[in-house]
């Protein structure tokens, strides 16, 4: 099992900056892999960015891509979301998630644990 709590949304200026973080807890959460979504009323669960063990890299969505940098700190098993430059689109309720497993991910059925979500909100 893996338990996850984020925090760190709130309301922001387009072209300010949020981190995120995502507290993992559980006796898999040191070998899941992460995930960040997003979500916004109406709309399916969008794809941010997860962990590639392959190459240890992460993968992002081109919407974020050069904007947004995931970071891992394996000492405290807590998952970070650095978003600089925000724009208005990015407003939304932003989830960790974990999966196991050897490959990425994007998929969000693809994920087993999901944090509570926390609200982003960018405005003009």
């Amino acid at each position: 099992q893996v338990q996850l709590v984020e925090s760190g949304g709130g309301l922001v200026q387009a072209g300010g900056s949020l981190k995120l973080s995502c507290a993992a807890s559980g006796g898999r959460a040191s070998r899941a892999l992460m995930g960040w979504f997003r979500q916004t009323p109406g709309k399916e669960r969008e794809f941010v960015c997860a962990e590639n063990p392959i190459g240890a890299t992460t993968l992002y969505a081109d919407s974020v891509k050069g904007r947004f940098t995931f970071l891992r700190d394996n000492t405290n098993l807590t998952f970070y979301l650095q978003m600089n430059s925000l724009k208005p689109k990015d407003t939304a309720i932003y989830y960790c998630a974990a999966r196991s497993g050897r490959y990425y991910a994007d998929r969000s059925d693809s994920y087993d644990y999901w944090g509570q979500g926390t609200r982003v909100t960018v405005s003009s």
